[in-house]
């Protein structure tokens, strides 16, 4: 099933929030015209709270309601609604799993091939920020100062129940379901983080567009090949195809990844597991093979669109940042602030 959440007319009050299921295809995965819309949700009623995963589960949207729509549920046009994020993450966890990739972020650094050997070692990850989670169609600026919007396609998996120290073959049944993620990134703001060996952290909280609802893991079995999703991902800019990969090219499963996460530590209900940027996936895997920041970094009035076979398509407008309202100043340095308070190191 695919679960979506949207917002009817418009409007912004919560009650007006319905959670659906999505209706496609089944032949290829392509909106129907079952209405005058191209796609129809099944609400599940009211301000009624929803389920959207099997009993035993602990995954809720909202709180707890039925699992499937009934016959009799009204049915709403998405052309006279708005795309939701279709869950709120917990957390985020971002992976870097795609080789490719890595190989051309690499490539500007100081020695690449340590870079690679250390990536191939084990999965990493950093965490991103669930509150800067938007919806398929939002918006999104880069923040205050930074002149290098960067966009990165992957797909995520969302936690349905409660785990720690999960072998891969445990993992499965932790994982409710596949999103597209746009995980933007400021990577002036990154580069200068970086430089400390932090981050990036401050590159990376102001947006993550997920979308555009949520496919349970049984509608892409029959992408598998092994432990791999041989899902088509692809991404344009302004209606021109930038990059595209597979998700079969993963250097770990999305398993795999799901049981390192929970090495010694819990993974909760709710919680958003990323693949990481696949190859050709970003503008900055571009910049570190050609050695400069061309093409240049997206600007006020593109357009990113994120496609995923079986999991549909994301679509998000560049606008303007807002104005700094507070500059950045550097730090005090210690012997100013001990000849100020006369306080001694």
């Amino acid at each position: 099933m695919r679960y979506a959440r949207v917002q009817i007319d418009g409007v912004t009050l919560e009650p007006e929030v319905r959670v659906g299921v999505v209706t496609l295809d089944p032949a290829d995965g392509a909106p129907v015209r079952e209405t005058p819309a191209d796609v129809v949700a099944h609400a599940c009623g009211g301000t009624e709270s929803v389920r959207l995963f099997p009993a035993g589960t602990d995954l809720l949207t909202v709180a707890t309601a039925r699992e499937v729509p009934a016959d009799d549920a009204p049915v709403v046009p998405l052309a006279e609604a708005r795309l939701l994020a279709p869950v709120t993450p917990a957390s985020f966890r971002d992976f870097v799993a795609f080789e490719k990739h890595v190989q051309g972020a690499v490539a500007m650094t100081a020695d690449p091939a340590v870079a690679l050997a250390a990536w191939a070692q084990q999965p990493t990850y950093l965490y991103g920020s669930p509150h800067a989670v938007v919806g398929p169609d939002e918006p999104v600026a880069a923040p205050p100062g930074s002149q290098a919007l960067d966009f990165e396609l992957e797909i995520g998996v969302v936690i349905g129940r409660d785990g720690r120290d999960l072998t891969p073959e445990e993992a499965r049944d932790h994982i409710a379901g596949y999103l597209v993620v746009n995980d933007w990134s400021a990577r002036d703001i990154q580069r200068h983080e970086m430089k400390s060996g932090l981050g990036p952290a401050k590159a990376k909280d102001f947006a993550t567009t997920i979308g555009p609802w949520l496919v349970t893991p049984d509608e892409l079995e029959s992408a598998r090949l092994g432990d791999r999703l041989d899902l088509r991902m692809s991404v344009a800019v302004n209606g021109v195809e930038f990059g595209a990969d597979s998700a079969a090219h993963m250097g770990w499963s999305f398993e795999e990844l799901v049981s390192f996460a929970s090495r010694g530590a819990w993974l909760r209900a709710g919680d958003l597991l990323g693949s990481g940027t696949c190859s050709g996936g970003s503008l900055a895997e571009a910049w570190g093979r050609a050695g400069k920041q061309e093409p240049q970094p997206l600007q006020p009035g593109d357009v990113v669109t994120m496609t995923v076979d079986r999991l549909g398509s994301i679509a998000n407008p560049v606008v303007a940042a807002g104005p700094e309202r507070s500059p950045i100043r550097p730090a005090r340095p210690l012997a100013e602030l001990e000849a100020a308070t006369g306080m001694r190191a």
